[in-house]
């Protein structure tokens, strides 16, 4: 079959990214050759099971956790479910409030909009313009009640990285568990989870070029968290279900990769970013750079164009076949503008201005190049159809 991506220009990558070649080829066994259930005694299915336990010791590594502390799930919602519901329940006897921010991804927000039904309460930080939170506002807002914090590495959105290791640190001062979704983070900036004093930590396999429908939550050792899928005994009674073999084979091949290249990877990005970056706003008049200019994440870029149809520009970019997006994916076809956006103080007409260009280290300086000229061209287009 012909690979009808090769003449495109992808620039959607904290939406999903490729798959590895590498990766590919290391889960193809496990679904006709090496397919025995990893939960059997015999010989035949410890193949699975030891390639398994392969793949939790290089994740566990990759973030200086333990192999015991790592959970596999079937991604970052199932994770973040996981941390927030199994923790209020467990928690509930000392207290019913939990803080989180008005930017988190919905797998995060719904789950809360879901506790509260059932008596939870939940605090929803704001941010600043920026999309930071305020360390300060934080701890007042932390009662004898409080049992968990949620707050994100970095935004999906506008990727400003959040001082997670104080926020950590913050939350066991008051003995509060600390969960942070690490899904647009993870292998784009050294997590350390004893350093950063995080107890919890979501993260979805798709997003680093591993195969979709799997992904971890870290749970510290210490942390007393209950089951969230209930059956078997897999996961050490914590996950019910049999395991994704083939997918935990290439997330543990794709997590080996990306680490092997991280400072390369992380360099190549933020190069093309930061030539990105600095033609749109030079050469583009009327447009706003979101997010902190430079406590960000490597691969995310959101722009605000003035007087623009942001749906408009990707349908025009689309054409161009450039694939670009006008936010999260998880929100792809909604009318109602970004919550991120309107958190950061954008009004509903600005936020709907607005495209988020992700990045990864297959992209070139020449898709780039050719990207700003055609939102150039497209954005003048544009704007004098609204003046005619």
């Amino acid at each position: 079959m012909a690979n009808i991506m090769k003449d495109y220009i992808y620039l959607d990558n904290a939406a999903t990214t490729r798959v590895y070649p590498e990766v590919i080829q290391e889960m193809l066994p496990y679904f006709t050759e090496f397919y025995g259930n990893p939960a059997a005694v015999y010989s035949f299915a410890g193949v699975s099971k030891s390639k398994v336990e392969k793949a939790r010791r290089e994740i566990a590594s990759s973030i200086n956790a333990l192999p015991k502390e790592i959970y596999f799930t079937s991604g970052g919602s199932e994770s973040d479910n996981w941390a927030l519901i199994a923790t209020a329940e467990a928690k509930k006897e000392q207290g019913k409030h939990i803080i989180t921010t008005k930017i988190e991804h919905h797998g995060i927000l719904h789950t809360c909009e879901y506790l509260e039904k059932r008596g939870y309460e939940i605090t929803y930080l704001e941010v600043d313009q920026y999309g930071l939170v305020s360390l300060d506002e934080l701890e007042k807002n932390i009662r004898p009640d409080t049992t968990l914090i949620s707050v994100m590495t970095a935004n999906n959105e506008i990727g400003t990285l959040e001082p997670i290791q104080k926020i950590g640190k913050i939350a066991h001062k008051h003995n509060v568990l600390f969960h942070t979704d690490a899904v647009q983070a993870y292998l784009k900036v050294d997590i350390d989870v004893k350093e950063m004093n995080i107890d919890m930590l979501s993260v979805s396999g798709h997003k680093v070029h591993g195969p979709k429908g799997i992904g971890f939550l870290y749970i510290n050792e210490k942390a007393k968290i209950p089951a969230f899928i209930h059956g078997g005994a897999q996961e050490r009674q914590r996950r019910a279900g049999t395991h994704n073999v083939p997918g935990i084979v290439g997330m543990g091949k794709a997590v080996e990769i990306a680490e092997r290249n991280m400072l390369n990877n992380k360099q190549k990005i933020e190069k093309l970013r930061e030539h990105l970056i600095k033609r749109v706003l030079n050469e583009v008049p009327d447009t706003i750079l979101n997010g902190h200019p430079t406590e960000r994440v490597s691969n995310i870029v959101s722009f605000s164009f003035k007087n623009i149809e942001g749906e408009m520009l990707l349908i025009m970019l689309d054409q161009y076949k450039i694939c670009v997006s006008s936010g999260s994916a998880c929100t792809a076809g909604s009318i109602d503008p970004s919550h991120v956006l309107l958190a950061i103080g954008k009004d509903k007409k600005a936020a709907k201005s607005t495209i988020r260009l992700s990045l990864s280290d297959e992209n070139t300086i020449e898709e780039i190049d050719f990207t700003v000229d055609k939102i150039k061209e497209i954005v003048n287009r544009l704007r004098n159809m609204s003046l005619s």
